[in-house]
């Protein structure tokens, strides 16, 4: 069914602010709504495109707006603070942290994030399936800019409970994206992400952690030296102020980010259950390149990502960073090449010299007239052949015939 929260219109575009002093109000302004209702709320996304997010903090505080629930939540919020307090107290703790809290106000808002504008999920029934807006702004720690470096970027995520199979996987999926100039984006946790942001590092390129909580507390804490590793080369973002806790509901509301903020996503290994096949739902459901990696049928941590292949026709199979670029990639230019097995010796033979080869027992050797009725040809050609192949060590010369030469003593393939 059709996303009953789901905005009306398009995000109006607005005049850039004429002063710091209009930027550092409207900032204040969407980080007091970022507090009074979780990030995706529709209504709230709503109000703030149709009167700016000064207005829209005005409205909203004094109680004039349609949505009685929203009503009802805001009322309930304002008894823990003043909402331009609270907003104020978390912009000074953020620069203390060294971290900036990006609006779409600034140069750096990855616009891509727009998407979600039609992201509309099918059959969504809970709350967390229908408030999937767009973010009213992102906290970052990091130097590098937010849009410049999700420009380039496709999503690696999976299972917490990794194997060693899918571990492996997602290294190698991160370095490679990494050291093709692409960032990295995961959300921090064990498991898949952690493999993918850790391969995107050790290539010496870009990773993204894209939190569920504050930037200032990190979820899992015991992937806090993968954190810093990341703040040193990278990003932790969050639409979360300093401080917030990571609670369940809140890691579906960051996946649709990581969907929209990116080229493409790869789903590693997910089991039945995952959140991490949410994201790629996600990503379907805004038309980005959703791409699933198959494990083995044995597997727990592979169903759910195997009935994803299944349900949805345009998620597609990738092996490794060569179809992940296909995906992604320019067109045209980022072809994968067609598997094919190693080349044998006798893959290059013409077809008179491959009747010699086959008309020669297993075991055993054979003259050349013999030869030469077995495979049907005249016994001139037939000794033409016999030498070619001996040239390429197929077969050697014995007891006055022909046999076929070991495997030791030949080569198994050919360079392409």
């Amino acid at each position: 069914m059709s996303n009953p929260h789901r905005a009306t219109a398009a995000e109006p575009i607005r005049p850039a602010p004429d002063s710091p002093d209009e930027l550092a109000e409207i900032r204040l302004a969407r980080v007091a709504l970022t507090w009074l209702a979780e990030p995706g709320t529709w209504s709230v996304y709503r109000l703030t495109n149709e009167y700016g997010p000064v207005d829209a903090l005005d409205r909203l505080l004094a109680g004039d707006v349609p949505d009685r629930r929203l009503r009802t939540a805001v009322a309930a919020r304002l008894a823990a603070g003043n909402p331009r307090e609270v907003a104020a107290a978390a912009i000074a703790h953020t620069e203390r942290l060294g971290a900036r809290i990006v609006v779409p106000e600034d140069g750096e808002w990855p616009s891509q994030v727009r998407d979600l504008e039609r992201l509309s999920l099918p059959g969504a029934d809970r709350k967390i399936d229908q408030e999937t807006a767009p973010p009213l702004a992102i906290w970052v720690r990091g130097q590098w800019p937010l849009a410049e470096t999700l420009d380039r970027a496709v999503a690696v995520v999976g299972a917490r409970a990794a194997s060693p199979y899918g571990g492996y996987v997602a290294t190698e999926l991160g370095y490679g994206l990494a050291d093709r100039g692409w960032t990295v984006v995961s959300g921090g946790a064990h498991g898949i992400d952690a493999a993918a942001h850790r391969g995107a590092l050790n290539a010496g390129g870009l990773t993204v952690a894209v939190l569920a909580c504050g930037v200032d507390r990190p979820y899992p804490v015991g992937n806090s030296s993968l954190f810093d590793r990341i703040v040193e080369s990278g990003l932790l973002i969050s639409e979360w102020m300093p401080g917030a806790e990571p609670l369940r509901h809140r890691f579906l509301i960051r996946n649709r980010l990581i969907a929209a903020a990116t080229a493409g996503t790869v789903l590693v290994e997910a089991a039945a259950r995952s959140g991490a096949t949410q994201t790629l739902r996600r990503a379907l459901a805004i038309n980005r390149p959703a791409m699933v990696v198959p494990g083995p049928v044995t597997s727990a941590m592979s169903v759910g990502a195997h009935e994803l292949l299944r349900e949805h026709p345009r998620t597609r199979l990738v092996t490794g960073l060569p179809h992940v670029l296909e995906e992604v990639g320019r067109i045209g230019a980022d072809l994968a090449p067609l598997a094919r097995a190693p080349r044998q010796p006798r893959d290059l033979l013409d077809e008179e010299s491959a009747l010699v080869l086959e008309a020669l027992p297993r075991r055993g050797t054979l003259g050349p007239d013999e030869l030469a009725a077995r495979a049907g040809l005249d016994v001139r050609h037939t000794l033409r052949k016999l030498a070619l192949l001996e040239d390429l060590d197929l077969i050697v010369r014995r007891d006055g015939g022909y046999a076929i030469a070991a495997p030791s003593s030949r080569p198994t393939t050919i360079a392409p």
